[in-house]
């Protein structure tokens, strides 16, 4: 039995048990003793405790079936209000760009631009393109699904060779030109 179903029980109890006590011990102040004289109540202060017994359990049915209802409300809803709450958003990002005050206000922050890719990335990226094409072939879009499988590339870099130095340029020596100028040294 369930812990629900146990608790419904009880309550069901405690009725049956209010309904007996009012007609049974008619004398509502007639005390009564519990539990080997341990408790004394009267009828009408132990018809109370049963009965809030009662209505805490009638209290929990009626919030539960109010709760159930507002979750079958919010289910219902909600993927629409999360979608017009996106595009609600989107139309803020794109009336103020990167605007951080703005976006603030909302609650916003800008978006980060994405990192540039390094060359090394890139070269990785296309000759993984490459060998993904090589091993699958030209094919058509069926024929593409029945391929399965992470294709593997790698890419070998050789650094280029340092440039040989130029030969070295013996230095001409100029006679001073006429008024006191030296001459350029002609470049080879």
């Amino acid at each position: 039995m369930g812990k629900n179903n146990a608790k419904n029980d009880r309550a069901a109890r405690a009725g049956k048990l209010i309904a007996g006590a009012r007609l049974r011990f008619p004398n509502a102040s007639q005390v009564l003793t519990f539990g080997g004289g341990a408790t004394s109540l009267t009828v009408d202060a132990a018809i109370k405790e049963l009965q809030e017994l009662l209505d805490l359990r009638a209290a929990v049915v009626a919030a539960r079936a109010a709760a159930s209802g507002k979750v079958q409300a919010e289910r219902a809803r909600f993927p629409t209000l999360v979608a017009f709450m996106n595009a609600f958003e989107e139309l803020v990002r794109f009336t103020f760009g990167a605007d951080a005050a703005a976006l603030a206000d909302f609650g916003l922050t800008p978006r980060k631009a994405p990192a540039p890719k390094s060359a090394v990335t890139l070269a990785v990226a296309a000759a993984k393109a490459r060998a993904t094409r090589e091993a699958r072939g030209t094919k058509g879009s069926k024929a593409r699904k029945a391929v399965r499988g992470n294709v593997t590339a790698t890419l070998v870099v050789t650094p280029a060779a340092a440039p040989a130095p130029a030969p070295a340029v013996p230095a001409v020596a100029t006679a001073p030109a006429p008024g006191g100028a030296a001459e350029p040294t002609p470049k080879a």
